[in-house]
């Protein structure tokens, strides 16, 4: 099918989400005739996520982070609707493929995978419409070692800067990404690259994951996080303008990204800024609940089925193990959302054959019987599954295949 979150019946009159009684039971209704394990998506749920998003971005483009979708019909139908444009690929052989059918695909992370720089270097179409991340210029030495630049299309790049925060007397705070942080750091890097033949800069990168992917209002530490945020972002606006300004004297720079899911306001407001990537809050994974300025809705979720009842106060369902990326704390592990008050066992979580589940709801499961969880993020639950069930209401009415369903499996 073709999906159009702009139809008449993707539009929600009300928040169904709101009323966790009647959503999680018309979307059981909806899945009740299929084998499990099922993953499914709330197209109303979808479509406010996105048209919210889109909101707070605040007329500031939004390009698609592929990473956190892993669903191509799920990433065309987000890019038909006004506020996105392009797409943040996560390997270089899924930004080839996705190429195939669109003109704007960013890699978001550096590759030295020879074999996919080699169709790349030799595809024009695809070197047009694909730009490389770089942070190193050692990047660039593996890709002239795979394709000299006289005998290859022109490689589009982008700099990915660090955008962590380096803090008086606390240190680093954020990811580890890049290795340029400073003004001068990455215009050094930028003069490299354009002292480079076969190689053309076009773009800038910094990802704010301390703002972007760390939520305010989890429990006792939200005071201590929403300072960190502040600061961090009265210095990232700074140092993302001093950034700019250098490198719009090297090349002139066709977009400048950054933020995610978690950060659209600021990142928004932000004038060196010319697009946004975010993608996780689309389909909403409950790290997502625990931030002050938003509220999403659980687009996306997934059944599993009982299979046994060890006790009477615990219910087993086969699979679960679906671990999101990052830290391996209980934050990853997918979240039971009904029957209310579920919870993993301490000693074993969410397992990769079977899950234990214990709560007074678990001694009304009987074998057979159905519980949804939601997943910590959002683009690793495609891994798991084949196709995604597209839920209105009570029904499906509809089926979109993964990356996995089409015989993809990137990284």
């Amino acid at each position: 099918m073709s999906l159009d979150l702009l139809r008449a019946s993707a539009t929600p009159a009300t928040t169904p989400w709101t009323d966790p009684l009647a959503y999680w039971h018309d979307m059981t209704a909806a899945v009740a005739h299929l084998s499990g394990p099922v993953a499914a998506i709330n197209l109303p749920a979808l479509r406010y996520n996105a048209l919210d998003m889109s909101v707070r971005a605040s007329g500031v483009p939004i390009r698609v982070a592929s990473k956190s979708v892993r669903a191509r019909e799920i990433i065309d139908a987000t890019l038909a609707l006004p506020g996105y444009s392009g797409i943040l690929a996560f390997t270089l052989p899924e930004a080839l493929w996705l190429a195939q059918t669109h003109e704007d695909v960013v890699l978001g992370y550096p590759s030295v995978d020879r074999a996919a720089i080699a169709r790349l270097a030799g595809d024009a179409v695809a070197a047009q419409r694909i730009t490389l991340m770089v942070d190193d210029l050692a990047q660039l030495d593996i890709v002239d070692a795979v394709v000299a630049p006289a005998r290859r299309e022109v490689i589009r790049l982008a700099i990915d800067a660090d955008a962590s925060w380096r803090a008086p007397g606390l240190g680093h705070i954020g990811v580890r990404r890049s290795p340029v942080h400073d003004p001068a750091e990455v215009a050094a890097l930028a003069r490299g690259i354009a002292a480079r033949p076969g190689f053309r800069l076009v773009g800038l990168m910094m990802y704010e994951a301390q703002i972007a992917g760390q939520g305010d209002a989890t429990g006792s530490g939200d005071g201590m996080v929403r300072w960190m945020q502040r600061r961090s972002g009265l210095e990232l606006l700074a140092r993302r303008a001093a950034i700019v300004a250098a490198l719009r004297d090297i090349a002139p720079l066709e977009f400048v990204n950054g933020g995610g899911t978690g950060s659209l306001e600021l990142t928004a407001s932000d004038q060196a800024v010319t697009e946004i990537t975010a993608g996780s809050g689309l389909l909403a994974g409950h790290l997502f609940d625990g931030y002050r300025a938003f509220d999403l809705a659980p687009a996306a979720a997934f059944a599993l089925e009982v299979v046994r009842k060890p006790t009477d106060d615990i219910a087993t369902v086969l699979g679960g193990g679906w671990i999101a990326s990052g830290p391996p704390v209980a934050s990853r592990q997918p979240l039971p959302v009904w029957p209310p008050g579920l919870k993993t066992l301490g000693r074993e979580g969410a397992g990769e054959v079977q899950t234990p589940l214990q709560g007074a709801s678990a001694r009304g499961l009987k074998v057979g019987d159905r519980v949804w969880f939601r997943h910590s993020k959002s683009g690793e639950l495609a891994e798991r599954v084949d196709t995604y069930q597209l839920v209105d209401g009570d029904r499906v009415v509809g089926a979109a295949p993964t990356y996995r369903g089409e015989g993809k499996a990137f990284l």
